[in-house]
């Protein structure tokens, strides 16, 4: 999920730099999006992780 967040950060940036403003910030807030799912998912599995042993 990680790799998705990363390939959505560079695609903003890419459309930014050529002016197309609505696409990369569409990328952007998918990348955040995506970001905060990440951390969610691996905050619990850390948490799950430690309960089991």
């Amino acid at each position: 999920m990680l790799r998705w967040t990363i390939t959505f950060i560079i695609l903003a940036i890419v459309a930014g730099i050529f002016g197309f403003g609505g696409i990369a910030a569409g990328a952007a807030s998918i990348a955040k999006i995506l970001f905060f799912i990440f951390i969610v998912l691996f905050i619990l599995s850390l948490i799950s992780g430690r309960s089991r042993v």
